[in-house]
């Protein structure tokens, strides 16, 4: 089993930057792939970021590309995703998700998700 928690969500003005943070517990956590997915009220799940258990490959969704930058910290079981130049439009809840061996872009292949962290950008 594996637990996920993330932390640092909170409210910033437009064009302010936050870190987002995902605690892992209960694997070995580099053989995991990671992401970031969002959520917005009324929306579907919208992929954000995703990062190969080594870290060596990232991957960013349309809406991140150039703003946001996803890392990780395998001697501390952390993901990280830092946003800036954030836009009210980013506003959402942000979940982590782990998938065995897999960094892809679909929710569906991801097994294991945190409880998500609000992100509220105000105009």
């Amino acid at each position: 089993q594996v637990q996920l928690v993330e932390s640092g969500g909170g409210l910033v003005q437009a064009g302010g930057s936050l870190r987002l943070s995902c605690a892992a517990s209960g694997h070995t956590f580099s053989w995991y792939g990671m992401a970031w997915f969002r959520q917005a009220p009324g929306k579907e799940r919208e992929f954000v970021a995703a990062i190969t258990g080594s870290g060596g490959r990232t991957y960013y969704g349309d809406s991140a590309k150039g703003r946001f930058t996803i890392s990780r910290d395998n001697a501390k079981n952390a993901v990280y995703l830092q946003m800036n130049s954030l836009k009210p439009e980013d506003t959402a809840v942000y979940y982590c998700a782990a998938d065995y061996r897999s960094s892809g872009t679909y929710s569906t292949e991801y097994d294991y998700w945190g409880q998500g962290t609000q992100v509220t950008v105000s105009s």
